[in-house]
């Protein structure tokens, strides 16, 4: 089984809106929370801060972390194809706030835009499971 560690920041402006990025790697693109892998040695936090700030424009800081979230991606489910091992995705979720920068849309990279939403309009969205995970974790949605 392959093993994937990545750390994510739950971003949510004073007016209720939430920051996400418009990941485009997968088999579908969708909204999702700002963050990603870790590189090498990379710790999380800084991770976290360096995910938002390639996707998003922004500086932030970590007000703690909401949580760990594990979960199991089966080999025939996975994004890229070629892989015969399921993947174990590991993702730690920080609540984080704007410290600087502006938005601006990664280029090159495992997502195309970025944009604040309100957390109200998120069910309607076309979003990943992890952006439920996390509003969750931070107490804005509530449990299944």
């Amino acid at each position: 089984m392959d093993l994937r560690v990545a750390a994510y920041a739950v971003i949510i402006d004073d007016s209720d809106h939430v920051l996400l990025a418009h990941w485009v790697e997968g088999r579908r693109a969708a909204w999702t929370l700002p963050g990603g892998g870790l590189e090498p040695g990379e710790d999380p936090e800084t991770a976290a801060r360096r995910e938002v700030r390639e996707e998003t424009g922004f500086r932030v800081q970590l007000d703690g972390l909401l949580g760990i979230d594990s979960h199991v991606i089966p080999a025939s489910r996975r994004v890229q194809p070629g892989h015969t091992e399921a993947l174990h995705a590991l993702r730690i979720l920080y609540r984080a706030r704007i410290t600087g920068g502006r938005l601006r849309n990664e280029v090159d990279g495992s997502t195309d835009r970025a944009d604040w939403f309100p957390v109200s309009a998120i069910p309607q969205l076309p979003h990943v499971k992890l952006v439920d995970v996390g509003l969750r974790m931070a107490g804005v949605l509530s449990p299944d």
